[in-house]
C-alpha cells in the first residue's frame, strides 16, 4: 500500500507539493480544480496526512481514522442551502476554536467556497473573519471549483494548491483496474468528464450506452410538433432518474459500511447518519446536474457535426446550405444557454421543455 496521497492519480505536481507543504503546514489551505479534479479526495488525503506522524503514511492509526471519516478533530462543514450562510460559516468558525482531542490539529474542511459569494446574503466576510483569527493548533482546508474575484481576499490569506482534471485514458486505467470490462470502462470514462466518483457510478450503470444514444437522436426525432417536444422532455427527465440509481445503490453500500464499522467499534448506531444522509442528497442533485450537462454536451456535438456538414455543402455549391449553417449554430447557441441556466436553479423541467421547443424550430 502507498501513502494517503497515492490514490490521487493524474495529480503528479499537487501531491508533489502536498508533501511538501504538509510538512510545515499554515493555517490555511485552498485547493483549486475543475469539476471531477478529485477536490475532495485530495482534502481527505491532506487532513489525513496533517494527523499522521509521518506525514501520511497511509498505515497508521491517524490516517485510517481520517480516511474512514472518523477523526473526531477532522470537522466537515456543512450547508443548510445552496449557499453557504452567515450561521453556517459561524458554526465552522466555533467547531474551529476547539481544542483538539488528539496529539494532531484541529483541521475544519470547507467545500465549495465559491458559494459564499452567491445567495441573497453572500456569506465571504464571515470566511474571512475565521481565516484572519485562526486558533494556534486549528487548520483550515478550503475547496473551490471556481475562484472569483470576491474571493480574492481569501486566496491572499491562504497556500493555493491546484489540481488538474483527470484524462479518459487515466480514469478508464483505474476502473479496469477495479475489475470492469475495457469497453464499459472507456465509455464511463468519457461520459464522466475526469471525475473518478461519477467515473466509478457509471460503469455500474448497464444503461449509459442507451441514454447516450438518446441524447444523440434527439434532433432526428423532434418532428416539429410541441407535443413530441414535451415527450423528449419527460423522456429525459424520467432517464436522470434511472441514472441515478447507481450513485443511490453506491451510496447504500457505503452507509452500511459505516454502520458496521460504528457497530465494531461499540455504537449502536451511526451517529452522524442524519448528516451523511444529507451529504447523500447533495451529491445526487451535483450528479443529476453533471449527467444533465453530460448530455448536452452529447447533443452539442451532433450539431457541430451538422454545421461540419453543411460548412462542406457550402462549399461544393448547396443552395441550402446557408440556413443548415444557421440553423446549426442557432441550435448550439440555445444548447449553451440551457447549459448555463442550470446553475440558477431553474425548474428542469422547464429548461428541458424550453430547449426541445427552441430546437424544433430548427
Amino acid at each position: 500500500m502507498g501513502d494517503v496521497f497515492s490514490s490521487l492519480i493524474g495529480q503528479d505536481d499537487a501531491v508533489a507539493t502536498m508533501r511538501q507543504l504538509v510538512r510545515h503546514p499554515v493555517h490555511a489551505f485552498l485547493f483549486t480544480g475543475p469539476v471531477g479534479s478529485s477536490l475532495h479526495d485530495a482534502v481527505i488525503a491532506f487532513a489525513a496526512a496533517l494527523q499522521c506522524s509521518e506525514h501520511g503514511c497511509g498505515d497508521c492509526e491517524a490516517c485510517r481514522l481520517v480516511l474512514e471519516g472518523k477523526d473526531t478533530d477532522v470537522y466537515f462543514a456543512e450547508r443548510a442551502g445552496v449557499s453557504w450562510r452567515v450561521d453556517d460559516l459561524r458554526e465552522a468558525d466555533r467547531v474551529s476554536r476547539r481544542r483538539p482531542l488528539g496529539q494532531g490539529f484541529q483541521i475544519v474542511v470547507i467545500e465549495e467556497v465559491e458559494l459564499t459569494t452567491t445567495g441573497s446574503s453572500p456569506s465571504v466576510a464571515a470566511l474571512l473573519k475565521s481565516l484572519e483569527e485562526p486558533p494556534g493548533r486549528t487548520i483550515f482546508l478550503l475547496s473551490a471549483e471556481e475562484v472569483p474575484e470576491e474571493l480574492d481576499t481569501v486566496v491572499s490569506r491562504c497556500v493555493e494548491i491546484r489540481l488538474k482534471g483527470m484524462s479518459a485514458d487515466d480514469l478508464a486505467a483505474i476502473l479496469v483496474s477495479e475489475g470492469a470490462a475495457p469497453d464499459d470502462a472507456s465509455r464511463a470514462a468519457i461520459a464522466a468528464n475526469g471525475n473518478l466518483r461519477r467515473a466509478r457510478v457509471l460503469v455500474r450503470d448497464v444503461a449509459l450506452a442507451e441514454r447516450i444514444e438518446s441524447w444523440r437522436t434527439i434532433p432526428q426525432r423532434l418532428n416539429g410538433t410541441p407535443a413530441v417536444s414535451a415527450l423528449l422532455a419527460s423522456e429525459i427527465s424520467s432517464s436522470l432518474d434511472r441514472a441515478i440509481a447507481p450513485l443511490q445503490l453506491l451510496q447504500e453500500e457505503e452507509l452500511e459500511r459505516r454502520s458496521a464499522d460504528a457497530r465494531e467499534m461499540g455504537q449502536r448506531a451511526l451517529t452522524n447518519r442524519r448528516d451523511i444522509e444529507a451529504q447523500f442528497k447533495r451529491e445526487q442533485r451535483r450528479f443529476r446536474i453533471e449527467e444533465l450537462r453530460f448530455g448536452l454536451t452529447a447533443l452539442t456535438n451532433v450539431y457541430r457535426q451538422r454545421l461540419t456538414q453543411a460548412l462542406d455543402a457550402a462549399g461544393e455549391g448547396d443552395a441550402k446550405s446557408d440556413y443548415r449553417v444557421s440553423a446549426s449554430l442557432r441550435a448550439i447557441d440555445d444548447i449553451l444557454q440551457a447549459s448555463q441556466r442550470l446553475s440558477s436553479n431553474i425548474d428542469e423541467t422547464l429548461l428541458l421543455h424550453d430547449l426541445m421547443l427552441s430546437l424544433m424550430e430548427l
